[in-house]
């Protein structure tokens, strides 16, 4: 995951509420603290996790507004929803140039991002043989990490 700039994550939440404002939704603090803690988060979070760091920090937000404003960043295209097959929303900041695949440990659920063009490469190749526009892609490889291999 790419790491923001605290300018970055600025303009993020200026976008923010941006969107904010013009669906005539109110621009609050508690918002602003949910959507900055999604934009300099080092990892992939549920709503629980954001719920939590906030809640560690002193603040009093109620679970279902942090819902209601993932749900919100996840609208205005600034944050992703992903899902890696536990049956729990992670959400990440969303950004239009960058992308990145995930390795996922099927032990301790800890996820590594990375990037590799070779592989980039393969899938767009795979994809104009089949005669196929390729618009975007996700790929999830699920295994047993580093860690957990050893403690075994």
């Amino acid at each position: 995951m790419a790491h923001l700039t605290s300018a970055e994550a600025a303009d993020l939440l200026e976008r923010f509420r941006h969107y904010l404002r013009e669906h005539r939704l109110p621009v609050t603090q508690q918002r602003d603290l949910i959507a900055h803690a999604i934009f300099t988060a080092p990892d992939h979070l549920t709503a629980a996790a954001v719920h939590q760091r906030l809640s560690g920090q002193g603040k009093r937000i109620g679970i279902a507004t942090v819902y209601r404003t993932l749900k919100l960043l996840k609208e205005c295209g600034l944050a992703f929803e992903r899902h890696f097959g536990d049956g729990v929303s992670r959400y990440e900041v969303a950004w239009a140039d960058e992308h990145h695949d995930h390795l996922i440990c099927v032990e301790c659920e800890k996820i590594i991002e990375f990037e590799d063009e070779g592989i980039e490469e393969l899938q767009h190749k795979v994809a104009a043989r089949k005669g196929f526009k390729l618009v975007r892609h996700k790929l999830e490889l699920y295994g047993v990490c580093k860690d957990c291999q050893e403690r075994s």
